[in-house]
């Protein structure tokens, strides 16, 4: 795949995605929406990737839309469209989507980040949602952030544009691991593995109820869960799981 904003490398199971726009801290322009519905596709219709870590080049992930060509009138409304479909297909794949945070994740970056499963961030990683302070709304970030840190928390971040750092998102819930920025690489390798180790069809039945978790009523949500239920009772991953138990050794999900 040839994207000229990003990278998406395979390593057996894992998957990694690379905002790749270093010198401007990985802000995204338009070319950069195009390109994540390219690998959000791609990462969707993978075959064999189960974990996926999305992560920046450089000194930080993401700081959200590129601020010059937005000032220069070179953003259309397209990206926005684009930027949220991508976050859609991520949203709703299959996958264990780790994202990993540093320097900064900001706007279009901490949407970003809002649509994995799982947050990383150093301490002193700064996120936010500094869209008004450019005039505009945070894209979806008005319906994911309050889903995480509540309304209120939620209203005030976005209303007011500042920032938190890691250690604050993680006390928020907005974060879901915080690690040491000097073992960076090291901490987030071990958190990817600690969740590939136990990624099965049973994962992918749990993340999609999940996602459904808000939008359902308990009936239908139940009925769902039982159809869900089924299938990974008769995938092949559930009876590895039973041997292992049986043999009192670790299960290697296949899925």
């Amino acid at each position: 795949m040839n994207l000229e904003t990003m990278l998406y490398e395979k390593d057996g199971r894992v998957g990694r995605l690379t905002l790749n726009r270093p010198r401007l801290l990985n802000a995204m322009n338009y070319q950069g929406a195009v390109d994540l519905n390219r690998a959000a596709e791609e990462i969707r219709d993978d075959t064999e990737a189960r974990v996926v870590l999305i992560r920046g080049a450089g000194r930080a992930f993401c700081t959200g839309i590129d601020l010059k060509q937005l000032s220069g009138g070179e953003t259309p409304v397209a990206y926005y469209e684009s930027w949220d479909r991508a976050l859609r297909i991520l949203e709703h794949s299959e996958k264990v989507l780790v994202c990993a945070m540093h320097g900064y994740a900001l706007g279009g970056g901490l949407q970003l980040a809002l649509a994995c499963d799982i947050r990383i961030a150093t301490g002193d990683c700064q996120m936010g949602l500094p869209a008004i302070r450019e005039g505009i709304a945070p894209g979806l970030g008005t319906l994911r952030l309050p889903r995480f840190v509540g309304l209120g928390r939620a209203k005030r971040m976005a209303l007011s544009g500042e920032n938190v750092d890691g250690r604050r998102a993680f006390e928020i819930g907005m974060v879901d691991h915080v690690v040491q920025a000097d073992t960076f690489e090291e901490e987030v390798d071990a958190l990817v593995a600690q969740y590939l180790r136990v990624c099965s069809e049973g994962t992918r039945q749990t993340k999609m109820l999940l996602n459904m978790s808000f939008d359902m009523p308990h009936g239908q949500f139940f009925e769902e869960y039982l159809r869900r239920q089924r299938i990974a009772l008769a995938s092949p991953d559930h009876q590895e799981a039973m041997a292992a138990y049986r043999d009192g050794r670790d299960p290697a999900f296949r899925a």
